[in-house]
């Protein structure tokens, strides 16, 4: 993986940052994985010892914009 150095805004884009992580081969897929992985059980190790979902014990009350 060749890290780089960009300011350009179009580069922050979902659709930019979707084509630089397909240009990735498989390896270099994983490896970034692997280092987000270590990154957040180092902030949080509880993660580690994860549980299943549970099912929130109050109402969700789920809003959507109306058509215009």
């Amino acid at each position: 993986m060749t890290p780089g150095i960009s300011h350009d805004r179009e580069d922050e884009s979902l659709e930019a940052k979707a084509f630089w992580f397909q240009s990735l081969t498989i390896e270099e897929r994983l490896e970034l994985f692997d280092e987000v992985t270590e990154m957040a059980l180092e902030l949080n190790p509880e993660l580690a010892n994860g549980t299943d979902a549970e099912t929130p014990s109050e109402r969700i009350r789920v809003l959507t914009l109306p058509r215009r």
